[in-house]
C-alpha cells in the first residue's frame, strides 16, 4: 500500500483516533504506543514524525472494556489533515458504539479520501456505516461468524493478522494493532522508526499481513502456516462445506499434498479434522443454546438429524439429546 501523500498542513504521519464505548484498551495501546515510539529516538516520546488525536463530538471521558477512561483530545476538525483515520471498537453488545455525529465524520473522511482504518471491532462499527465495502475485512476468529451474519455480502477473513489497502484497513486486535501500526510507520517514516518502535516495545519483529492468526482448533499445535491456515478456514465454514481439493487449491498445494501434511502433523485425514471441527461447534451450541436439532445439524453441514444424530455419537458416545440433557440436572 501506497501511503496517502503528505501535504503542507500534515508534514508528519497524522492518526486521528475514535475509540467506541467500550473500546479494546489494549488494541488501542499497541497501535498508540507504536507510534509513539516511532516518532522519536530511543524513548523520548516527542512527536518528531508522528502525531496524533483521539477525536470526539464531546470531551467527556470514553470507558473502555477494562473500565479504563480515556479523553478525547480534540473535535471534529477537518478529516483532511490526518493520514489516517482509526476506528477502535470493543464489545460487541454496545448499541451503538459511536453517535450520529461521529458516523457523520467518518462519512466525511471517506469523501475526502482519507483512509479509514477498523481495530478490533472497529470494522463492525465501520461497515454498518456502509464504509467496508469493496474491502476484505479481517476479523478475529473470535467475531468471524458474527461479521457474516451482521454484513453477508462483505469479504471478511479471520485467518490473517490485517489487511491494509488504498482506502481501508482492518485488523483482529490485540497485538496485531501493533503489526498494523507498524507496517504504517514503515510505509510512511522509515523502517529504523518501526524497528525503534518494536525494539522498545520488546517485539523481536513486525508480523505481515500474511501471518496467520495464532489461533489452534481442535488444540492442535502446528508451526506450519498452510495446516493453520486450513484449519482456521474449516472452523468458520462448518455449515457451507469447501471441498477438501478447494482447502488444498487455497494454500498452494495439491489434495495429496495436503493429505500428507495432516497425517504427518495430526494423525488425521483433512475430512476427519474438517468433521471434528463440525462436531466440536456442535456440541457447543447444544451447551449454549436451545436450538432444535435439526437447526444445529444444518448450522454445522448435516443435511438431516439421522446422520448428525449417527456422527455425533460416534465421535462422543452419546446422543446429542443426552449431553443436553446432562446440562439440565
Amino acid at each position: 500500500m501506497n501511503a496517502r501523500p503528505l501535504t503542507s498542513e500534515t508534514a508528519r504521519l497524522k492518526i486521528g483516533f475514535v475509540l467506541a464505548r467500550s473500546f479494546t484498551l489494549s488494541a488501542f495501546a499497541m497501535f498508540v504506543d507504536t507510534l509513539r515510539l516511532a516518532s522519536d529516538e530511543l524513548d523520548r516520546s516527542g512527536r518528531v514524525h508522528a502525531d496524533w488525536q483521539v477525536l470526539g463530538s464531546t470531551r467527556h471521558l470514553i470507558t473502555s472494556s477494562c473500565g479504563v477512561e480515556v479523553a478525547p483530545t480534540s473535535d471534529f476538525v477537518d478529516p483532511g489533515q490526518f493520514s489516517y483515520i482509526v476506528v477502535v471498537g470493543g464489545l460487541l453488545t454496545v448499541e451503538r458504539p459511536i453517535d450520529n455525529d461521529t458516523i457523520a465524520f467518518l462519512k466525511r473522511a471517506d469523501l475526502q479520501k482519507v483512509p479509514l482504518i477498523g481495530v478490533c471491532t472497529g470494522s463492525f462499527i465501520l461497515a454498518e456505516a456502509g464504509l467496508m465495502d469493496h474491502h476484505e475485512t479481517c476479523v478475529s476468529w473470535l467475531h468471524y461468524q458474527a461479521f457474516r451474519e451482521r454484513f453477508p455480502d462483505l469479504a471478511v477473513r479471520s485467518d490473517r493478522l490485517y489487511n491494509l489497502d488504498k482506502a481501508r484497513g482492518s485488523c483482529a486486535g490485540g497485538t496485531s494493532a501493533a503489526d498494523l501500526a507498524a507496517s504504517i510507520v514503515r510505509q510512511s517514516i522509515s523502517r529504523d522508526a518501526e524497528r525503534n518502535a518494536l525494539e522498545v516495545l520488546q517485539i523481536e519483529r513486525a508480523r505481515t499481513a500474511l501471518d496467520i492468526q495464532p489461533r489452534r482448533p481442535l488444540d492442535i499445535d502446528c508451526s506450519d502456516d498452510r495446516l493453520k491456515s486450513i484449519l482456521i478456514t474449516m472452523e468458520r465454514h462448518v455449515e457451507d462445506i469447501i471441498s477438501i481439493p478447494d482447502l488444498a487449491a487455497s494454500v498452494g498445494i495439491s489434495r495429496r499434498q495436503l493429505e500428507r501434511l495432516f497425517h504427518e502433523k495430526t494423525g488425521r485425514s483433512p475430512a476427519q479434522a474438517y468433521m471434528a471441527l463440525r462436531l466440536h461447534r456442535a456440541r457447543a451450541l447444544l451447551l449454549q443454546t436451545k436450538a432444535p436439532l435439526i437447526e444445529i445439524a444444518i448450522e454445522v453441514g448435516f443435511e438431516t438429524a439421522g446422520h448428525f444424530i449417527k456422527a455425533f455419537k460416534k465421535a462422543y458416545g452419546e446422543t446429542p439429546g443426552r449431553v443436553r440433557g446432562a446440562t439440565t440436572h
